[in-house]
């Protein structure tokens, strides 16, 4: 099985790219030991979100979600944008419809992202 490569990562280090769509990027300020801990809620929460729908839990799967959404604020990919340059949040967009299109076009036309066809 070949290695999975990294997502690409646009210019200005605000968003990764995963099937032609924006993903907000963790905000880069935060010290690296909180967004560590951080990191390990968020994966925690994701693994309670997959527990509770395997038992069908759905109080437990709210409660999860909620961690998620909680550890995802706090990294900064949702909620308040952490640059301070009044650009756009852009997340959960398709990156052919934004700014960063003509970026990308060159990008994937270098090194195609897998299911980019899906995308077209």
């Amino acid at each position: 099985m070949p290695a999975k490569r990294p997502p690409l990562v646009t210019p200005d280090g605000r968003y990764i790219v995963v099937r032609g769509r924006l993903w907000r990027t963790a905000n880069p300020a935060l010290p690296e030991a909180e967004r560590e801990r951080l990191v390990a809620g968020l994966m925690d929460a994701r693994r309670a979100v997959a527990a509770a729908r395997r038992t069908s839990d759905r109080d437990a799967e709210a409660t999860a979600h909620t961690a998620v959404d909680h550890a995802k604020r706090a990294l900064g990919e949702r909620g308040p944008v952490w640059w301070s340059d009044g650009a756009p949040d852009l997340n959960r967009r398709m990156v052919r419809t934004t700014p960063y299109a003509a970026w990308y076009r060159v990008v994937s036309a270098k090194a195609p992202e897998p299911g980019l066809a899906e995308d077209s």
